[in-house]
């Protein structure tokens, strides 16, 4: 049987509007709406209770249906996914992005339908109409890239994230890479191929991504394709440095971040760090734990210290590196080490081909398994190195700093999969630094949601944009209705409003 609308008198004398769904077993499910204590109200339930039926499509008049004042329907004059669309919105002003971007609502719209649906330029425009929200022409649009390319807008924005971030002297900020590639087979000296860690060959950029300690996004720059990573560090701290008068950040970096010459350049900066630590040898720390404990393993958990200070000829400060131990991380090693000696071993006896493999030993044309590499990658198993040149460090402040890179790889998570940053299509450099200034505060609002609700942004997303708000005509009265909201959502909202009034 189909649904129908009835009318219920609940147990305070008011009348509420609820949705009958029957099976043909006469089994029912009861769809409750609201209830009213006028006619205006009632009037309005049942228009709800019509477009929830109506699945969000429109109603084909005929000219059969009685008039409004008979119980027809009544003209839903407005239909906005308002829950979602004012919580984005919320979070984009609280962030500063309103004055910083000049009041541009055409910005204001790329950046949230990016959150609401990530596509096209072109294709917001229809996400944008879904959402119930009017905005300009394509046309448009395309002429404010420009605008929102040039490096002064994205500062401005830059500025706003800084000031929600609470930046002060030897602020922790955490810096990484990714690269964002585009479906073209044809480099232009900016979109170039180069290292790929998914191993893609289509032209690539480079994006080095600043964020503070819970990863938030201070700043994005974008490099040529080929370039290496280790060089994208060093301008970006500058500028970031430049632009808000730091003296000094405490900048926290993976280990293949750094090369020497990066880590020297960094000290002539003189700036504090907390990176990496790569550990071609065992250190002499672990050797000397290991000679005073033969056949004992290592507890875990256990840290081994061991300073580094400098010379009077040298132009760095006193470091400290850290060795900790991890019996898991230890498990995993062993693990491939054994399956990577077992391949060798296959190879040294013919059994398969040589393949890249770092224990297989050629001089000339003799192959070899190099046992003493197998017996310190054994030694080294599960040690994990870091190193840092801030006055009076202790190992659990630096190494619990360094796992906050967690941090900055959720935010590069959200910009490829939620905001969908890539692959990118645009052509021209603007409109790439554009596309990137677009992502670059889609982030932010995202990471503010996310911190606010204890959601995903996904989860987020996908739950509000299912609720409507609506504006109805009735005579001369508009009245504004919403679609009732599971507990779950009213919750994370309020949760938003009271942030967003606190502000």
């Amino acid at each position: 049987m189909a649904p129908h609308i009835r009318t219920v008198t609940t147990a305070s004398g008011a009348r509420a509007v609820q949705i009958v769904y029957s099976n043909r077993k006469g089994a029912r499910d009861i769809k409750h709406i609201g209830s009213a204590h006028d006619d205006l109200e009632l009037e309005l339930l049942k228009t709800v209770a019509r477009q929830a039926l109506a699945g969000g499509q429109d109603e084909l008049d005929l000219g059969l249906q009685p008039p409004p004042q008979a119980g027809g329907p009544l003209p839903v004059t407005s239909s906005r996914m308002g829950h979602l669309w004012d919580a984005l919105s919320s979070a984009y002003d609280v962030l500063g992005f309103g004055p910083a971007s000049g009041g541009d609502e055409v910005f204001r719209h790329l950046v949230l339908a990016r959150i609401i649906e990530p596509t096209s330029k072109f294709d917001s425009l229809r996400v944008l109409a879904e959402a119930g929200i009017e905005t300009v022409s394509y046309p448009t649009i395309t002429r404010r890239l420009r605008v929102y390319a040039a490096e002064g807008w994205r500062e401005q924005l830059a500025a706003a994230c800084a000031r929600h971030a609470n930046l002060g002297p030897a602020t922790l900020v955490l810096y990484d890479v990714t690269t964002l590639y585009f479906e073209t087979h044809e480099g232009d000296g900016f979109r170039e191929s180069g290292f790929s860690k998914e191993r893609r060959i289509e032209p690539q950029i480079t994006v080095g991504l600043l964020t503070d300690a819970a990863g938030f996004p201070l700043m994005v720059n974008a490099f040529e394709g080929n370039r290496a990573e280790t060089t994208t560090m060093l301008p970006t701290l500058k500028a970031f440095m430049t632009a808000h008068h730091l003296p000094d950040v405490v900048i926290v970096a993976d280990a293949g971040m750094i090369s020497d010459a990066n880590k020297r350049a960094i000290e002539a900066a003189g700036l504090s760090f907390i990176l990496g630590a790569k550990t071609p040898e065992v250190p002499y720390q672990i050797d000397k734990w290991q000679r005073e404990h033969p056949g004992e393993p290592i507890p875990d958990g256990h840290i081994f210290t061991q300073p580094w200070p400098a010379q009077p000829s040298d132009k760095r400060r006193d470091q400290v590196f850290y060795y900790q131990y991890s019996h898991d991380r230890g498990r995993r090693t062993l693990h491939g080490i054994d399956e990577q000696v077992r391949k060798a071993e296959d190879a040294v006896a013919g059994r398969t081909s040589v393949k890249r493999n770092r224990f297989v030993q050629l001089t000339g044309a003799t192959k070899a398994v190099n046992r003493d590499l197998e017996a310190k990658a054994r030694a080294l198993a599960g040690i994990k190195g870091y190193v840092t040149n801030i006055a009076n460090p202790n190992p659990e402040m630096v190494i619990g700093a360094y796992r906050r890179l967690l941090q900055i790889e959720k935010s590069f998570r959200m910009a490829k999969s939620d905001l969908a940053a890539r692959p990118i299509y645009a052509r021209t450099r603007d409109s790439i630094e554009a596309h990137l200034t677009i992502v670059f505060a889609a982030i932010a609002v995202g990471r503010w949601i996310e911190e606010t609700t204890g959601w995903s942004l996904k989860k987020f997303v996908k739950t509000a944009r299912r609720y409507r708000t609506y504006e109805i005509s009735l005579g001369d009265h508009t009245i504004k209705a919403a679609d009732p909201l599971p507990d779950d959502l009213h919750a994370v909202l309020e949760a938003i409003n009271a942030r967003t009034a606190g502000h």
